[in-house]
């Protein structure tokens, strides 16, 4: 069986799935209400906190916060990867397993010889070609040693179109080209017949596992070709969001709690080997993703993020702090070292030597004094307005944070720097210190059903409203995923300038892109894509009371949902400087009586900061004519 199982067969294997029946043969399940209960099976309790949900064929613990569909759950409790778990299930539904035939796993070993042969070949040219004087000078140039170039397997690519196609390929054996097109050493000619080099006249370095198997190519341009830097595509063997350069060789010197530094460009791990500093990885010219992180954590609790000092460097140090959270159970570490301006990891241990650097390394900001940076950027907290911004961008990061004492922590020096209490922070959207308890079953009809249905044209706030804005109307969009179509235009108003805001963005998407989707479906897909800390994630917010409305009392959810949406954006809208507000507000084909009063007022504040602009003017003129059709829009 080859090939990657194909996403409409686990769509369809998961609706032929009943997860109580499933979860059934293992556990012993007491009916509670619209959910079945149980003593969870991943962690010791004494009360059952651990609910399965047959409508939305779900689980989720309210005590470990485990959580997921079929899928999650034969993997967690069978102790099975993702194919293993698949198999059975498809066994028990009687289902052969499908497979996507271009990424056939059997291709892997004569793939992963083909790779072993060409990193030979660059090793080869690097010494014995002609051109390569241009190679060694520039290796020269860097300061990297031969013993360290070869150590790292460092090699080049001639110049030419076909060197490596004649040396790997002699007598042009269809099956043997094919070969290396798959391997990505290769490229057909568009339009026309034959192939050519994927790589030319560059510095070769190849990407290993941790076995020491070559799996791809990283090439650094010797001339004025772009891109500067080229890596292999995605192949059988090959991805590059899950391999790190240099793992292979850190990992022959890494002893005990020894952290990695992981940095950004091939030249930098060279460079820091150089001055003996040999616990470091790189990725390969992309951001940090979860698989990064969950191959790095199998390897040191102590991860050390070293970023260029410019924009981009600090750009690049926030994304990783948005994919490190989730992941940061306690006994992890994370650390983040921006270096000064104008400095990269390869000159700044040239100019500092390996002592100050590895000083550096030992300053690095813990996750937590980054975080609250972060928060702060461009603030002041001793201003009280300042405080509550930086309140509304720290809390949205510590609640992204597993359950622990490290979440705890936070949210306790949240309150100090603040002045606010740990029930105040609650109150406005921090993360509660402890699972809520598992739910009451009563005999007893709620309050509520003693009320009248709340209004649909009002919606009532869902009780507790302890979660950012953008985790309740996730909640809601989880709870019913055909919300996406008639929210779609106002969803996409929102600007995914913040962890949250993105996943809501990430996940509207998924659903207009697959409108059929239930959320046991969403959660397979989900899991695929982004791993299963996002996956739980979404389990987590799908299994919160707040989507929960007592059975007989009228809710109207797209209403409750626009009103959300509507309050998130215009959180959103506040965050902007006014000269941004007022542009917003000034494209408008019409303004209502309100967006008018806005306008005014955003037209004093501009006025007290720079009475010459001239959007002022414009500003003034809109609000003097009206509408843009001429029209009063009161």
């Amino acid at each position: 069986m080859t090939g990657r199982i194909p996403q409409s067969f686990l769509d369809d294997l998961l609706s032929r799935t009943d997860i109580v029946e499933l979860i059934g043969e293992r556990l012993e399940l007491r009916r509670a209400g619209a959910n079945h209960m149980a003593r969870c099976p991943f962690h010791d309790e004494k009360t059952p906190s651990f609910s399965v949900n047959q409508d939305r064929q779900f689980y989720y613990c309210f005590g470990c916060n485990a959580g997921g569909n079929a899928i999650g759950f034969v993997m967690a409790y069978d102790h099975l990867d993702f194919v293993g778990a698949v198999r059975l299930l498809a066994a028990r539904a009687g289902l052969a397993i499908p497979r996507e035939a271009e990424s056939s796993p059997d291709q892997g070993t004569p793939l992963l010889e083909l790779l072993d042969q060409a990193r030979n070949y660059y090793l080869r040219e690097l010494h014995d070609h002609p051109a390569s004087r241009v190679a060694t000078a520039y290796l020269q140039q860097r300061g990297v040693s031969p013993e360290i170039a070869r150590e790292f397997g460092v090699g080049f690519a001639p110049p030419g179109w076909d060197g490596l196609l004649r040396e790997l390929a002699p007598d042009g054996a269809p099956e043997r080209i094919a070969l290396l097109v798959a391997a990505g050493l290769v490229i057909p000619r568009d339009p026309g017949p034959g192939h050519y080099d994927r790589f030319r006249h560059r510095l070769m370095f190849p990407i290993r596992d941790v076995r020491g198997r070559t799996l791809g190519f990283g090439g650094r341009v010797l001339g004025d070709e772009q891109p500067k830097y080229l890596n292999s595509p995605e192949t059988a063997v090959f991805h590059k969001g899950r391999e790190l350069y240099g793992l292979y060789e850190a990992r022959q010197h890494l002893r005990g709690d020894t952290p990695i530094l992981v940095v950004e460009g091939y030249l930098d791990v060279l460079a820091l080997a150089q001055f003996g500093i040999r616990n470091t990885v790189a990725t390969l010219g992309t951001a940090l993703t979860e698989d990064h992180l969950h191959k790095l954590f199998r390897h040191t609790g102590d991860l050390i993020f070293c970023f260029d000092g410019d924009a981009a460097g600090r750009r690049a140090a926030r994304r990783a702090l948005d994919i490190c959270l989730p992941a940061l159970r306690d006994g992890r570490t994370v650390r983040f070292l921006l270096l000064p301006e104008g400095d990269d990891p390869d000159t700044a241990v040239r100019r500092l030597g390996s002592d100050a650097f590895r000083e550096l390394m030992a300053s690095a900001l813990p996750l937590s004094e980054f975080l609250f940076q972060v928060a702060g950027a461009d603030l002041d907290w001793a201003l009280p307005d300042h405080r509550a911004r930086c309140c509304q961008r720290a809390l949205p990061l510590i609640n992204r944070l597993p359950a622990g004492m490290l979440r705890q922590l936070l949210l306790n020096d949240l309150a100090e720097r603040t002045g606010l209490s740990l029930d105040t922070l609650h109150q406005f959207g921090g993360a509660e210190p402890t699972p809520p308890p598992p739910p009451r079953v009563s005999t007893q009809p709620p309050e509520a059903l003693r009320r009248s249905p709340a209004s649909p044209r009002e919606p009532q706030p869902r009780r507790g409203h302890r979660m950012p804005l953008a985790h309740q109307l996730l909640a809601l969009l989880l709870h019913d995923t055909r919300l996406c179509i008639p929210l779609d235009a106002e969803l996409r108003r929102l600007q995914p300038d913040n962890p949250d805001c993105e996943l809501l963005r990430r996940v509207q998407e998924a659903l207009m892109a697959n409108p059929d989707y239930s959320l046991v479906h969403l959660l397979s897909y989900w899991q695929g894509l982004y791993g299963p800390v996002q996956r739980e994630l979404l389990a987590r917010l799908a299994a919160s009371d707040l989507v929960r409305a007592p059975p007989g009392v009228e809710r109207d959810d797209l209403a409750e949902a626009r009103a959300l949406l509507s309050r998130l954006l215009e959180v959103q809208e506040r965050d902007q400087p006014p000269a941004v507000r007022l542009r917003s507000l000034l494209a408008r084909d019409r303004l209502a009586a309100e967006d008018q009063a806005r306008v005014r007022a955003l037209i004093l504040e501009l006025s007290r900061e720079n009475p010459q602009d001239p959007m002022i003017q414009e500003a003034k003129q809109r609000v003097a004519v009206g509408n843009r059709n001429g029209s009063s829009a009161s």
